[in-house]
């Protein structure tokens, strides 16, 4: 049985754990950083925005991961499947970002060199702006200014404590916002039309343990009907005894599904083949789809002591998903990726 918080509640204790592990359908949770009991070090704090359309994806990350930081940009098309990904890395900013407490509204903003990133939020509409020379290595400057709207509703949220005390994970995605605005690659302009874009927001903050493999999948889409769907599913971290993170979003309105299985090619021998077809499988058969490769996101970052090396692949995903009320939705060819992360960090 999966524990839903149905009212706002410290997400710690004076201890810095977990006060009520659990999901939410909304940020019901206040992250009251001043009961972290950890070194400051430890505390990781993020903003990931996914941008997309059937053509192309931008996806925008602030991050502050206590002893190092990052101003990370990725550009996928989706026609001719490819990829470039960079990142500007800074040393030992433990708080610097001042990284909103929330995901309700708030600005962060850093620059790096020439790399400069801010996102805005007046609790209306978001607005994501900057730069990036030379992103791909090859010469191609990137610059950005991109609207968010039509927040819903509802959303995924999930407090998950580790098995070390002080060391927990809170995270919200809000799936399926309207985007709208372009993006720059060198003097080539790409539209995202508020029509045809959507935009996801992976919000995360808290206190990691050292050495975590995790797995996530994310979809945003617009239906015949004009009505939005989405989901947020994963699993790999923490204690995930009181809830998991998956989840159905329709029309603004969050399902809560059972846990969900990634089935990789070739996982179970050690060695997965990220572009062949993989599914997806929930224990409760709510959801049930195929996952069809396009783009692997492949950009590691290894130190030996210190990694992050992501498979985040991008596809067409085919299948049913079935909502509380029983009503199905058929996806046939729906872009959204899955990826499967090893952290030292």
């Amino acid at each position: 049985m999966q524990h839903e918080i149905v009212k706002q509640t410290d997400l710690l204790d004076k201890d810095g754990n977990v006060a009520e592990p659990g999901y939410a359908k909304k940020l019901l949770y206040n992250y009251n950083r001043e009961n972290i009991t950890a070194k400051k070090s430890r505390i990781k704090e993020w903003d990931y925005y996914y941008v997309s359309d059937k053509e192309k994806a931008l996806c925008l990350t602030i991050a502050d991961m206590g002893y190092v930081g990052g101003l990370s940009i990725s550009v996928i098309d989706f026609v001719k499947p490819s990829h470039f990904t960079n990142s500007s890395i800074f040393f030992f900013p433990m708080g610097k970002l001042a990284m909103p407490r929330t995901s309700e509204v708030g600005d962060c903003s850093w620059k790096n060199g020439k790399v400069q990133m801010t996102f805005t939020n007046d609790g209306k509409v978001r607005r994501l702006k900057g730069v990036y020379p030379n992103a791909d290595k090859k010469g191609t400057d990137v610059s950005w200014d991109i609207v968010l709207s039509d927040v819903p509703e509802e959303s995924m949220v999930i407090a998950t404590p580790f098995d070390k005390k002080g060391y927990f994970y809170l995270n919200q995605k809000i799936n399926c916002m309207r985007a709208e605005g372009h993006f720059m690659l060198n003097q080539e302009r790409k539209e995202f039309d508020p029509e045809r874009s959507l935009a996801t927001l992976d919000w995360g903050r808290g206190v990691w343990t050292y050495d975590n493999t995790w797995y996530w999948g994310s979809l945003h889409t617009r239906l015949d009907d004009g009505k939005t769907f989405g989901w947020n599913i994963g699993y790999g971290f923490g204690n995930t005894q009181s809830a998991s993170e998956d989840m159905l979003f329709y029309d603004g309105k969050a399902h809560k599904i059972d846990r969900t299985k990634f089935i990789i090619p070739g996982e179970e021998e050690g060695r997965p083949r990220f572009m062949e077809e993989w599914k997806f499988i929930s224990q409760d058969g709510r959801l049930d789809c195929t996952f069809t490769p396009l783009v692997d996101r492949y950009a590691p970052f290894d130190l030996k002591i210190m990694c992050m090396i992501p498979h985040q692949v991008f596809g067409y995903i085919s299948g049913k998903c079935i909502l509380d009320d029983g009503l199905e939705i058929i996806l046939n060819r729906v872009l959204g990726f899955a990826e499967k992360v090893h952290n030292k960090w």
